[in-house]
């Protein structure tokens, strides 16, 4: 019996090959230069010994696009909302479907290695079309769909020998989701490049995507913020009272007021008493939590905060350390262990390293020591969060950025398997007059996971002075202060991709690719500030945003807000789950955009004036 094995990435093909042939394969060029063809035999349960061949595409291998008839300038842009779509193998991977086709030829059976996600998925069909473009006699009966999350040998073996079955609800998703952006995206776009050519205010093509123009509105809103922040006075009771040699600041539990008046009438009050009296003092234990386990979107925030990348350098490094079997897979919403998962064993591995070595080695010998990782509320049911999947030596990891990804999956994974960081907090409670004042002293006793994770700081302060409840202290000073508020800091990578997470644009494994399409379009620049980067919105990006702003769309519809998209994304996972089809969403989607086109065609000139304001 033959089987024909296809991976998404060549790479992947590689070491699925290795594993399952036990390092005895024999390698033949393809068609396409970088998609080789492996040749080996397996055993499969209740098939016996067989005949594989193993090859890779290079991501998806077909694309979606309007026929020739609807190119730009032979319709009018709003056709595209009905117009007829068709999918066609991609012009540039015509070798690759030529290859599969000729290796299908006589095979029994395809088994799909694409990355276990939706897109994936859908890549997988798009394998099985190919295939029977040389093998009629292949259907979704005859495809098996191995589920893997990383390379590790006995988890690739066991996802061989238990494949499951070709998600067709998950394709019909992603069609769902490419229909939707090919005909918003490309009437709107061809609309406003009409637009504004006409008027003379752009010459290069204006391009809209419905997950790109919500992100570039985050960006937008929070620079109009700074931009418009106009700062208002405070006024608070300031006091400090001395001890033992020592001088300790109270707060105001009343924090602060906008009536400097008032706050003076309070104070007045309290200066009818000459001394404080100390109404509480509590020691309580606290603890600093180790945090969850790791998914793709913590992922790309910390390595934004910790290691200034942004989130498309940071999952291009932690694909590259997945296909090199160093981690599991990068692209998951799970923030909880399975229960079958043995943890200890992956610890037990990093025990070697001169490094995090001694910390490894504490959390499988000291008692106490290992915590059970915590749980978050997602599970996506395809992927365990990201964790290492085998022990590297950083030395040998030449690329710096997936050097620095690598240690920190490790660092946060032994965290994850720690225990929380303990102390004592102690909060001392003064009266003074009518008013409660309160000062805090920390006191950390064990570090635990943040001995290991070391991206996180937590550390004694000040200790306070043995405060006894009902004794009386003379102040030190107290006086009315005066503040101001301060402006909203410009956006962070971090910031904006925990908004896009919030609000639904996109999903863990695309938020990076649509910040990084927004860049490369000059809609927004990146501008380094001290040691952080801050996102701030180009004259086109800015005037994009105001002109769409200046169109009265109606409720819960914007092309620059993140309703429609979230609402999009609602649905895809209604399509997943079988209570919606892909004609329902489809028609409920492109419904609402049509409203949104027939509004923005008939006030194109408010939105010509409104973007004329922002271009010099």
């Amino acid at each position: 019996m033959k089987v024909l094995c296809v991976a998404e990435k060549p790479s992947i093909a590689k070491e699925v090959t290795s594993v399952l042939s036990g390092g005895r394969s024999t390698r033949r060029d393809s068609r396409s230069k970088y998609n080789a063809n492996f040749d080996f035999k397996f055993t499969f349960p209740g098939h016996g010994l067989c005949d594989v061949t193993m090859t890779s595409v290079t991501g998806h291998i077909t694309s979606m696009d309007f026929p020739a008839e609807y190119a730009w300038g032979r319709v009018p842009p709003g056709r595209l909302l009905d117009a007829p779509v068709k999918i066609q193998p991609d012009k540039s991977k015509l070798a690759i479907h030529q290859n599969i086709a000729n290796e299908a030829r006589s095979a029994n059976y395809l088994m799909i290695w694409t990355d276990c996600d939706r897109e994936g998925e859908a890549i997988g069909y798009e394998i099985l079309e190919a295939a029977k473009k040389g093998n009629t006699r292949l259907s979704l009966s005859s495809v098996w769909r191995p589920h893997f999350s990383h390379l590790e040998k006995n988890h690739i073996l066991s996802a061989a020998r238990n494949p499951q079955n070709l998600n067709m609800k998950t394709v019909e998703a992603v069609h769902c989701r490419q229909e939707v952006d090919l005909r918003v995206g490309a009437s709107f776009t061809r609309l406003l490049t009409d637009i504004l050519r006409r008027s003379k205010l752009v010459d290069e093509i204006v391009s809209y995507g419905t997950c790109q123009f919500p992100t570039l509105g985050f960006v937008v809103d929070r620079y109009k913020r700074v931009k418009n922040f106009v700062p208002e006075k405070f006024w608070y009771i300031s006091t400090s009272v001395e001890k033992s040699n020592q001088t300790v600041s109270f707060s105001w539990a009343k924090t602060h007021f906008f009536d400097r008046l008032f706050v003076v009438m309070l104070y007045e009050e309290c200066m009818k008493s000459t001394h404080g009296t100390i109404k509480g003092v509590t020691r309580k234990p606290t603890s600093n939590f180790k945090p969850f386990p790791l998914t793709t979107v913590s992922l790309q925030k910390d390595c934004a905060t910790y290691f200034k990348m942004s989130a498309k350098e940071a999952l291009d490094a932690a694909e590259k350390l997945y296909q090199s079997g160093w981690i599991s897979y990068p692209r998951t919403e799970t923030d909880m262990f399975p229960p079958e998962m043995d943890l200890r064993s992956i610890i037990q591995t990093h025990t070697q390293d001169s490094r995090w070595g001694h910390y490894a080695t504490s959390l499988m010998t000291v008692d106490g020591k290992y915590g059970i990782p915590r749980k978050g509320r997602n599970n996506d049911k395809s992927h365990p969060p990201i964790h290492p999947v085998k022990y590297v030596n950083l030395e040998t990891i030449t690329n710096d950025k997936q050097r620095k990804v690598y240690e920190y999956v490790v660092r946060r994974f032994l965290a994850c398997c720690s225990t929380d960081a303990k102390g004592f907090q102690t909060v001392a409670e003064l009266q003074w007059g009518n008013e409660t004042f309160r000062a805090s002293g920390l006191e950390v006793t064990e570090k635990n996971y943040l001995d290991v994770y070391t991206y996180r700081t937590w550390s004694s302060t000040e200790q306070l002075p043995p405060f006894v409840a009902g004794e009386r202290v003379n102040l030190k000073s107290a006086e009315v202060k005066e503040g101001k508020t301060s402006p909203p800091n410009h956006m962070t990578e971090t910031e904006l991709i925990a908004l896009m997470d919030a609000n639904g644009i996109g999903t863990d494994a695309t938020i990076a690719e649509h910040i990084h399409k927004i860049e490369q379009r000059s809609y927004i620049t990146k501008k380094k500030t001290g040691k952080s980067h801050i996102i701030l919105p180009t004259e086109l990006g800015m005037g994009l945003i105001e002109a769409f702003s200046s169109i009265s769309f109606a409720n819960n519809i914007s092309l620059s807000k993140p309703f429609l998209r979230k609402r999009l994304e609602s649905l895809l996972k209604e399509i997943e789950e079988g209570r919606a089809t892909k004609e329902f969403s489809l028609r409920e989607t492109i419904s609402l955009y049509k409203n949104a086109f027939a509004l923005t065609a008939e006030e194109q000139s408010v939105l010509v004036n409104e973007f004329k304001k922002f271009q010099t």
